[in-house]
């Protein structure tokens, strides 16, 4: 299905709230990289050709932005859009996980910024008005 692909616009999300002030930090990778083996790893189950566990495709998307410098808000709008486009490829479970690694990630580095609330306003309201 969608899981490779979900995983990776998760990484954008991440990364936004990571880059939001253009700035990210050691902390907040290794707060990236412990949400990922710790909250997003262990309740996924598919992998790709290679056994990697798909929710490792978070991790990898946030280094590839963060080498290629992607802007804070387009990588943002990049994950609304793919939930928009492909609601079914996100049950309640990965709802309640993307919402839950997405706050901490944002409380990392001096608790939320403005623009950062901003963002998980908007994304607690699109995730709320997903179909069940």
């Amino acid at each position: 299905m969608f899981y490779r692909q979900f995983y990776s616009e998760l990484g954008k999300l991440l990364f936004a709230l990571a880059n939001v002030d253009g700035i990210i930090t050691k902390k907040e990778k290794e707060t990236l990289h412990d949400l990922v083996k710790t909250e997003l790893a262990p309740a996924e189950s598919h992998t790709d050709k290679f056994g990697t566990d798909a929710a490792y495709y978070t991790e990898m998307e946030f280094e590839i932005l963060e080498d290629n410098m992607m802007d804070a808000e387009q990588a943002f709008d990049s994950f609304l859009f793919f939930i928009e486009n492909h609601p079914t490829a996100i049950d309640d479970r990965m709802r309640i996980a993307t919402l839950k690694v997405a706050k901490k990630l944002a409380d990392t580095y001096h608790k939320n910024s403005k623009k950062e609330k901003e963002f998980i306003k908007k994304l607690e309201a699109k995730l709320s008005v997903l179909p069940v």
